[in-house]
């Protein structure tokens, strides 16, 4: 059974894979993927990250761009994220909740208390994203439209 903070983890995935699907472009094949797997190789399932920590997921969203499992080990529990690229990835981070720490891998987050991401790391790697998970910057604040009292007519 998940805690209430779990199910809340789980509706922000669910969140942030309809915002992936819905402002996703096309991107043309071989893209920015192949050029990361060239790298890093393939990325892990959520099925493989999961067994390297003992742990048989419960898949949670099973989509082309985005899966999440849910996992309880003796470590404690967390949600496992995969993604097809590192946009949707990126697009996640983005959106991620800032109160939840995250261990950061190639196209693949864990979402958990920091205890169990501390004790996971260990097995995975990664990157433990501790509060702001953004790739990019908040974008600034636009200036206010002053009004000086003269009309230019656009000119």
């Amino acid at each position: 059974m998940l805690t209430s903070s779990r199910q809340i983890a789980l509706a922000v995935s669910a969140f942030a894979l309809l915002s992936t699907v819905a402002c996703s472009g096309s991107s043309e094949p071989g893209g920015e993927t192949a050029n990361t797997e060239a790298v890093l190789g393939p990325p892990p399932t959520v099925e493989q990250l999961a067994a390297k920590v003992g742990c048989t997921p419960d898949i949670q969203v099973d989509a082309a761009e985005l899966r999440t499992g849910a996992c309880e080990t003796k470590d404690g529990q967390f949600f496992v994220n995969t993604f097809a690229t590192q946009q949707g990835k990126d697009e996640w981070m983005d959106q991620a909740p800032e109160y939840n720490p995250h261990l950061v891998g190639n196209l693949w987050t864990v979402l958990g208390e920091r205890p169990v991401l501390d004790a996971l790391r260990v097995r995975l790697g990664g990157d433990l994203h501790l509060s702001d998970h953004r790739v990019k910057s908040p974008a600034p604040a636009a200036d206010p439209v002053v009004d000086t009292g003269s009309d230019t007519g656009g000119y």
